[in-house]
This record gives structure tokens, sequence and C-alpha cells, in this order.
């Protein structure tokens, strides 16, 4: 006889605890003062669509929050290293994650928070000094895009510290975590989603947690 019960306990425990959940290789090799990670992993190799998870570190252990559908460059991703300005590749590799940004004078979001204006942009002219970098202003470049885009994708956003430090001319820039056009539209390197799970993960995310984001 099936114990009903016995079942629906089993399966808010599961939910809940998270004990089903396998716990991803990268997380034991993060620094211990890390407690905040979000992993992408396509589905499949060259996918534009990938998985996110996000995960939190309670004294020892890892939890998983969230578990997502997720939109990446429109070649898949680039191997560690291998990244270039232009290929439409997402970067492996774990970064820290920088500024949240958007178009509000706020949001909820434990992380620093930079406005959006008309007058912001981040330049890709790999010849530009300004490479790979935020303007407010005109930029002293032949190449660059605005902050607060018409298409609304930069409603909401965070930076991915790729490329950061040091900055390396023609290595990718511009990399971002922000809103998507939809699952079946890839972006030019960047991980979008669905904006109502966006907002869920800044208003997670806390800079004295050292959040970081692995790119597998």
């Amino acid at each position: 006889m099936i114990n009903f019960p016995r079942m629906i306990f089993c399966f808010f425990v599961l939910i809940f605890s998270g004990c089903s959940t396998i716990l991803p290789k990268e997380l034991n090799s993060l620094d211990r003062t890390i407690s905040q990670a979000i992993i992408v992993h396509p589905i499949q190799k060259n996918s534009i669509q990938a998985k996110l998870s996000t995960w939190q570190k309670e004294g020892k252990n890892w939890h998983r929050l969230l578990y997502v559908s997720v939109v990446i460059g429109r070649n898949g991703l680039a191997p560690l290293g291998e990244k270039k300005e232009g290929d439409g590749k997402t970067p492996s590799g774990t970064y820290a994650l920088g500024p949240a940004f958007g178009y509000a004078s706020s949001i909820d979001t434990g992380l620093s928070y930079r406005q959006a204006t008309d007058h912001d942009f981040w330049v890709d002219d790999v010849h530009s000094l300004q490479y790979n970098q935020w303007v407010s202003g005109k930029p002293l470049a032949n190449s660059f895009e605005h902050m607060k885009r018409l298409d609304g994708l930069y409603q909401y956003g965070v930076v991915i510290n790729y490329n950061i430090n040091p900055i390396i001319p023609g290595a990718g820039s511009a990399i971002f975590m922000h809103v998507w056009r939809s699952y079946h539209s890839p972006t030019a390197g960047c991980v979008a989603l669905n904006p109502r799970y966006l907002r869920r993960i800044l208003s997670w995310l806390e800079n004295k947690q050292n959040p970081v984001i692995i790119l597998e």
C-alpha cells in the first residue's frame, strides 16, 4: 500500500533541504571567504541555452536556492583564456561580481549599485584606452554601447568582472548578467535571464559575502 502522507512529507523535505542535490565540485575549490556562488552550465555543448543555479554557504555547507533557465553567447562558451572581442562567446571561468546596475535610481540589492543614464556607455573599442570600462560622458572611442538601452535589456543587471584587472585589449568586454529577450534569443557574450528571477538574484546577492559566478 502506498503511504501518501509519507510521500508528501518526503517531497517537501527534498525541496526545502536540498539533500537530493548533488554538490558541484567547483564549490569545493572556492576561497573560504566566498559564501555566495552562481553556476551557469550549458544544457549541451555549443548550446545558447543553459541552467543557472544559485548557492548559499551556511557554515561549511552549501545549499542550492534557485535553478532556472538562462541564455548565453550565440556561439556558446569560450574555453578558458580563449575569449575574444566580438566572437559571440561567453567566457569560461570563475569571476567576482561587480556592481549591479539598472535604469532606476535604486534597486533591492546588497551589491553596490550604479544607475545607467543616457550619458553612460561601455567601451568595446579595442584600440581605446577606455576599453572594457563604464564611461560617463562621451567616450574616447570609436565603438561603445549605451548602458541605458532602448530595448530594456539593461533595466536590471550586474557586471561580471571578466577582463577587469588587468584589462587585456581584445580579450572581450561588457560581460554582464542582464534581462533576456527570450529563452530562444542568445546574447553577444553575456548571461541573460527572465527579469523576475534576475531581480530575485540581485536582492539575494551581498558584497560582504564575496559572490562569484562560475561559467563552465
